[in-house]
């Protein structure tokens, strides 16, 4: 009813809101759309350091540009992937997936069951349309030929109906479906999944247990419990370089494991051939060199004795670290670098020219002072505020060599290499892989699949007429049909 032009609209209601966005949520636009927030949410987390990833860049962030990473803290820039905001466009992607794809789904399974449409009445009006003088046996060369190639017939008086190809619509939905289980196995992996890093000097033993980890983070529903028992030592470890181009050929780490039930078992870790412990696997993922050096005061006694890892810098193992000694009075600091091969340059100095330990040489700075090691600000193990401290000295050393300062004196006594093990336990991957692998092969099958219907229908003059229809590749349409024809007439 209307009055002064005005109209009256009722109202929709809850229920009628409530299907209205949900009718919205789980159309393809808004799943496209989400998508695509998806990709874009997850640029920070490439750009910026993550907590759960290294997090000394976030302290170091946080040092360099204080004011701007409590902004970006507050927006969880160091934790994209845990903020709300980046679960909250991950859940409502999946739940329009499933919206989306699964009523689709449960359609496309009936009309893939239902017999092909009936033959139109005027087959001339369709695509690569034939007509020719019948002999007889027309209907019956067509049907052994359509069964032949599979297409699923609709026969009736005097008609055939075929049609195949829906294979194309089925990667299309196995494509998104497999979506879904991308997500379920990414959702179960951060969810009962950890990952680890662990430096592992030549003869040290690893441990799995969370103490034992320079750094590990665990998925929101499990701790550090949930630990598999096992224990590596790192007996040898051998690099392999190409003496022209020094690229690496090969690492192999060789060590000695003890799994749960106690069975000590030599192996041997490559970089695509990782050891498993049940659902965790350990992966070498990179390798440098650890100076042993012992440090004694001016009575001689040892303050300081063991192997410190260094940081590689180039691809040659230049590497850069520290020798941080609280236990002198006052504390000494080696702010350091190490060369395998050790070559002087006139511009960049001290430089590495091989990988391999042909000429290792250490080159340090001595410091004394306060290392700020009681402030309870976590450091770098390979740096050294120097701030409060002052050098008193400047040197390098061979191994077997030793220099003496005023206070004491430091040894080079060899070199070890070291490795670090990323350890991983991620049980949704198989779930990854799998939906990996079901998109790809639903991607192809969308992308090459042709759907298509032919008709032959023969009146009773005797006249057959053959058509077809495709809704793609009308070309490939008018060749299969030629061969059908050719097979209606009896020719070879």
């Amino acid at each position: 009813m209307t009055t002064n032009n005005q109209v009256e609209v009722p109202e929709i209601g809850a229920t009628g809101l409530a299907r209205f966005a949900w009718r919205q949520l789980t159309s393809m636009r808004t799943a496209l759309i989400l998508l695509m927030m998806l990709g874009v949410a997850a640029i920070p987390g490439s750009l910026l350091p993550q907590r759960n990833q290294n997090p000394m860049a976030v302290r170091a962030y946080f040092t360099d540009r204080p004011e701007l990473a409590r902004w970006i803290d507050r927006a969880g820039g160091f934790d994209v992937y845990a903020s709300p905001w980046f679960s909250a466009i991950y859940i409502l992607l999946f739940i329009s997936l499933i919206g989306c794809v699964l009523p689709r789904t449960f359609e496309h399974f009936k009309a893939a069951k239902a017999l092909p449409p009936v033959t139109p009445k005027n087959l001339e009006k369709l695509e690569a349309h034939t007509a020719f003088a019948g002999q007889g046996e027309e209907l019956a060369r067509a049907e052994r030929w359509l069964k032949k190639e599979r297409f699923r017939l609709r026969i009736q008086d005097g008609s055939i109906s075929a049609e195949k190809g829906y294979i194309r619509e089925s990667g299309n939905l196995l494509f998104h479906l497999s979506l879904i289980l991308i997500l379920i196995g990414v959702s179960v992996g951060s969810l009962f999944g950890m990952r680890g890093d662990a430096i592992i000097t030549t003869g040290e033993r690893f441990i799995n247990l969370a103490t034992s980890y320079d750094s590990v983070s665990f998925g929101k529903l499990t701790n550090e419990t949930s630990l598999n028992t096992f224990s590596i030592r790192l007996n040898k470890f051998v690099g392999k370089y190409d003496p022209a181009t020094n690229i690496p050929l090969d690492y192999s780490a060789f060590v000695t494991t003890i799994d749960e039930a106690g069975r000590e078992k030599e192996q041997v870790i490559k970089v695509n051939s990782p050891l498993t412990f049940g659902t965790t696997r350990i992966y070498l993922q990179a390798n440098g060199y650890s100076p042993f050096v012992t440090v004694r005061d001016e009575v001689g006694n040892v303050t300081f004795q063991g192997a410190v890892p260094f940081l590689p810098q180039d691809s040659n193992l230049r590497s850069i670290g520290s020798i941080k000694v609280p236990e002198a009075s006052p504390q000494l600091g080696f702010v350091s670098s190490f060369v395998p091969t050790y070559q002087r340059d006139p511009k960049m100095g001290a430089v590495s020219v091989y990988p391999e330990l042909l000429e290792p040489k250490l080159l340090f700075s001595i410091w004394e002072g306060d290392l700020g090691l009681d402030t309870g600000i976590p450091q770098s193990i390979y740096k050294i505020d120097t701030t409060s401290m002052t050098r008193i000295a400047l040197d390098s050393l061979a191994p077997g060599e030793s220099y003496s300062f005023k206070g004491g004196s430091i040894t080079f006594e060899k070199v070890e290499p070291w490795i670090n093990l990323q350890i991983v336990r991620d049980p949704g991957k198989s779930y990854s892989l799998i939906g990996g692998i079901l998109a790809l092969l639903g991607l192809l099958a969308s992308l090459f699949g042709r759907r298509r219907r032919i008709w032959i229908k023969v009146s009773t003059n005797g006249q057959v007429e053959i058509a077809g229809l495709a809704k793609t590749n009308a070309a490939a349409l008018e060749i299969e049909i030629a061969r059908f024809v050719s097979a209606v007439k009896g020719e070879k």
